[in-house]
């Protein structure tokens, strides 16, 4: 019997996490979609709308973790719901290798490279510049209160 309650520990207390990371990335799936709607990408056309989705989601990520492990003591199922549901479902690096595939079908190596590249540079930048940002404007705002 402890044998087996040893081996089901690990899941012990997990569903409540399984369960916001649903909820959140239908919610950030959802926006991603809506995005989509809005601004629409032609067939064989560079796919800005994915690459600003994802440098937001990225950039928004970048905020949360800032402030998540240095401004607040967050309840644990904080970090699940925000950053792997709603902004891992947000950002599309499915879509984005599907529309490197695209471009290059549509007979566009050069654009589907440059995107390629683009994209993670981007988001690399974009997280990197949330963070410096946030703990800047947190300095700031500690400084004149």
């Amino acid at each position: 019997m402890d044998a087996q309650r040893r081996r089901a520990a690990p899941w012990q207390g997990q569903w409540p996490v399984i369960g916001v990371v649903a909820v959140g990335g239908g919610i950030g799936a959802a926006a991603r979609y809506g995005a989509a709607l809005l601004w629409p990408t032609g067939k064989g056309s560079f796919p800005w709308t994915t690459l600003g989705v994802n440098a937001v989601g990225c950039a928004l990520m970048g905020v949360l973790m800032v402030l998540i492990t240095e401004v607040w003591s967050a309840h644990r199922l904080v970090r699940p719901f925000l950053g792997t549901g709603i902004l891992g479902g947000f950002t599309t690096f499915s879509t984005y290798a599907v529309d490197i595939q695209r471009l290059i079908g549509a007979g566009h190596p050069a654009e589907a490279m440059a995107y390629l590249a683009g994209t993670v540079v981007a988001a690399l930048a974009a997280v990197g510049g949330a963070v410096t940002g946030t703990r800047a404007l947190l300095e700031l705002r500690r400084r004149t209160v």
